[in-house]
């Protein structure tokens, strides 16, 4: 059986040729040009000599090179895997390392962490830039990847095939990708958008990254597969996104919970919004209060929550309609999709908020495995069930509650902050002797990043700040240090993160 992902955009090419695909700022593209201008990217990429399951990484924002690249690549039977723009040199090197990358796409303002990257492992790097903008020395212009005829063939992929090798971490080791498959984004996708009504004629905001599964499948794949359009913002600001909705009647609107605390706290400004008729939440518990304040603040438009993970391809549960929804749910399983709640011996647990236990997972929408990592999938999968790390209950009806993390993930403003990445920064520098990160409550960010620190020589906490700012991700890096004696420890020496929370 062959099946490609890149099947969606041409069905719906033949479907709606000249309707628009993607909205950028005073541009936009139909299905028509959006398959055209991705066909010749494919060509170009198997003329560089690029074959099937080749992986090609994607440090982009929200651009419509995005899309062009994703389906060129799906388009061409490569591999697909999209980095965070944000990410510096050292975590790109370690991404195209681990990942095999051949190639690498990046933006003109993320070009020099990039550039940096690509010599360091020896991959060409290609640049998106703006007009009037010098190409970096040493590069290659994206456009060069237009240079091949769009051959209209699709390579043929296995439906099992990766397609997309997406990057995630638990609080222990390295980031491990997941890989994605064909026939799991498309089921996964499919049965989304059917169960959340989407329709042909909707009109959504894609401000969520692209390069996250949250953005990428519950956004951008589901748009395609039911020839909607997105309007693709770069990044999150509320008055963009106000006017984007405003200037192209947006129907849909899918964020993360701080993204909703900041629109229903933003100044309207007498916009016209009526065309706003539901949003989607995930990436983080919303708190009933962000929902009631923004539902109030925008009449008639609902919030719905799901819940997914990478390694899921986005949605594994969600609350399907205005009427069936329970505020601070997470909602029922997804068609074909299998949720349970087990104790430590992987025992399943009967309903009830006093039966927490452990979130496990099977269906269409799990992840092939770890790449390069036979244990951790081993691990992951072990019962036959993927472990997600995450507590929770089921109540009665088979609505699932998230209680806590069974990990220490911070997520800060919807993104995923892994402790143990900025502990071995910390502990590369020279006065540092204990480190231990952990996240507390922040309204806007939902958690912020703290770093606990004992030191061994003259040391202040802006210092510290300022030597993890130059070293990791703007999202990363710890907003407070914390200056103590001694860290506390169990008998075994491990620093105990819960005495300092």
């Amino acid at each position: 059986m062959s099946f490609t992902l890149a099947t969606m955009l041409r069905e719906s090419r033949l479907a709606a040729p000249d309707k628009v695909l993607c909205h950028f700022g005073d541009t936009s593209f139909t299905y028509a040009q959006v398959d055209e201008v991705s066909g010749r990217v494919a060509a170009s990429l198997l003329a560089l000599g690029l074959r099937r399951g080749d992986k090609v990484a994607v440090h982009l924002p929200n651009l419509p090179q995005f899309l062009f690249t994703y389906f060129g690549i799906l388009k061409a039977g490569l591999v697909m895997v999209p980095l965070n723009p944000l990410l510096r040199a050292a975590e790109i090197t370690y991404h195209l390392s681990d990942s095999d990358s051949r190639l690498l796409i990046t933006f003109e303002s993320f070009a020099p962490e990039a550039a940096k990257a690509a010599s360091e492992v020896d991959v060409p790097l290609y640049v998106v830039t703006t007009p009037g903008n010098a190409q970096p020395a040493g590069t290659h212009h994206f456009d060069e990847l237009y240079s091949s005829a769009d051959t209209g063939d699709l390579v043929p992929t296995n439906a099992d095939d990766t397609a997309v090798l997406l990057y995630t971490s638990g609080t222990t080791g390295r980031p491990k990708g997941a890989e994605l498959t064909h026939f799991q984004l498309y089921m996964n996708c499919t049965v989304s958008g059917e169960l959340f009504g989407f329709r042909d004629d909707d009109i959504g905001v894609a401000v969520l990254p692209l390069f996250h599964v949250f953005g990428l499948s519950s956004v951008l794949n589901v748009a395609v597969r039911y020839a909607g359009t997105v309007v693709l913002v770069p990044r999150f600001d509320a008055g963009a996104v106000l006017d984007a909705i405003e200037r192209h009647r947006c129907t849909v609107f899918s964020g993360v919970p701080t993204m909703y605390h900041a629109l229903a706290h933003a100044d309207l400004g007498g916009r016209d919004l009526s065309s706003l008729r539901v949003g989607s939440s995930g990436g983080a518990a919303i708190p009933g209060e962000t929902i009631r304040a923004f539902e109030e603040k925008f009449p008639g438009v609902v919030i719905l929550e799901g819940y997914g993970l990478s390694e899921t391809a986005s949605t594994a549960t969600f609350n399907r309609s205005a009427e069936e929804r329970k505020v601070l749910s997470i909602g029922k399983p997804i068609w074909g999709v299998e949720v349970r709640v087990v104790d430590e011996f992987d025992r399943p647990l009967p309903p009830g908020p006093d039966h927490v236990g452990e979130i496990v997972i099977r269906g269409h929408n799990l992840m092939k495995g770890y790449y390069k990592r036979p244990e951790a999938t081993e691990e992951a999968f072990r019962g036959g069930w993927f472990h997600t790390g995450d507590l929770a209950y089921a109540d009665e009806d088979g609505y699932f509650f998230i209680v806590d993390r069974k990990k220490d993930l911070i997520i800060r403003g919807g993104y995923n902050v892994y402790p143990r990445e900025i502990e071995e920064v910390l502990y590369e520098h020279p006065a540092v002797g204990e480190a231990a990160v952990i996240g507390r409550p922040d309204e806007k960010l939902g958690e912020e990043v703290v770093a606990v620190v004992s030191t061994t020589g003259e040391v202040t906490p802006e210092e510290i700040v300022a030597y993890c700012r130059e070293r990791l991700a703007a999202y990363k890096y710890p907003r407070e240090v914390r200056i103590v004696g001694e860290l506390p420890k169990g008998p075994t020496g491990k620093i105990l993160k819960k005495e300092l929370r």
